[in-house]
């Protein structure tokens, strides 16, 4: 009887120890992470614009948004067009610049710090500023086209093109995709790669048959983390365009930053920040749901499946 009070006070001091050391991470999520989540769907079901207290109005700002907000299918419409061409370039520039990075060249480890210098800055306000510089009618690109006698275009100005220079520039800030990208060629054994050679396989079968079945859960994790960080686009649009010319880069987000910040209708925006989670959670769903029909994992014995 002692023996096992003796065992349950020392498994009691060992747990305890371990709720001590996490106990910094602990209180931070449940202060910083859990109640801000739980406050947001609360407010999510109230009218409150910080000044006032929340006063509960029910599911009203939910069905105000699906109803009859046309800023809110207009910046729907946008983000979806951003994700569907950002995402797929991003992903196919990341993978491209990642195998012309795993050469065996001299100094390679200095081509790839260079490239992916960049990224270390990427996403901030200053970047945003100097995208939107470059873009300008009197900018960088406009100055270049001049010499072969292009007349200057006004990309930001112009609802046509404006979407196209934020994602180019969601383009350009691959480092961290084409890192992931990279660590996973160098995964795939070289074996694989010889033995086709003697089969007579050339680059693109190779590539086809080897590099993509192998990669393909790199791909899915930044297939995923892609669109989550898609939707979720705001610096480049606030900075650089704030949403014009005529809502054509008017994401999401900014959206909900609008209602937020500016109007002040914290509840509103808390509806929709729940709606923002609910898509990309639904996206993911999806993902994970079709992936088991082109993502293949190595089982045990250096099989795939």
């Amino acid at each position: 009887m002692f023996g096992r009070k003796s065992g349950s006070g020392k498994r009691f001091q060992h747990n305890t120890a371990g709720y001590l050391f996490i106990s910094p991470w602990l209180i931070g999520f449940l202060l910083l992470t859990l109640w801000p989540i739980l406050q947001s769907l609360y407010l999510s079901f109230t009218e409150y614009s910080l000044l006032d207290s929340p006063v509960w109005v029910g599911t009203d700002n939910y069905s105000t948004i699906t109803t009859s907000d046309r800023l809110f299918v207009k910046s729907l419409v946008v983000t979806f067009t951003f994700v569907l061409f950002a995402v797929p370039i991003k992903l196919l520039f990341s993978l491209l610049v990642a195998m012309l990075l795993n050469k065996n060249v001299k100094g390679m480890s200095i081509y790839r710090t260079l490239i992916y210098f960049p990224s270390l800055i990427g996403g901030s306000i200053a970047v945003a500023a100097l995208w939107r510089n470059m873009f300008g009618l009197e900018g960088y690109i406009n100055h270049i086209l001049s010499w072969f006698g292009i007349q200057g275009i006004g990309w930001i100005a112009n609802p046509d093109t404006a979407l196209g220079t934020l994602i180019l520039l969601n383009a350009w800030q691959f480092g961290s995709t084409m890192v992931i990208f990279l660590a996973g060629l160098k995964q795939i054994p070289k074996d694989l790669y010889e033995s086709a050679s003697v089969d007579g396989a050339g680059a693109f079968r190779k590539f086809y048959n080897i590099t993509l079945p192998m990669l393909s859960p790199v791909m899915f994790f930044n297939l995923v983390l892609g669109i989550i960080n898609a939707f979720q686009m705001f610096t480049s649009a606030f900075v650089i365009t704030s949403g014009g010319p005529a809502n054509s880069t008017y994401m999401y987000v900014l959206f909900l930053y609008e209602k937020a910040f500016r109007q002040y209708q914290m509840g509103y925006a808390s509806a929709l920040a729940w709606i923002l989670l609910l898509i990309i959670g639904v996206f993911t769903l999806i993902n994970f749901t079709v992936s088991k029909y082109w993502v293949h994992y190595e089982a045990e014995g250096g099989k795939s499946r």
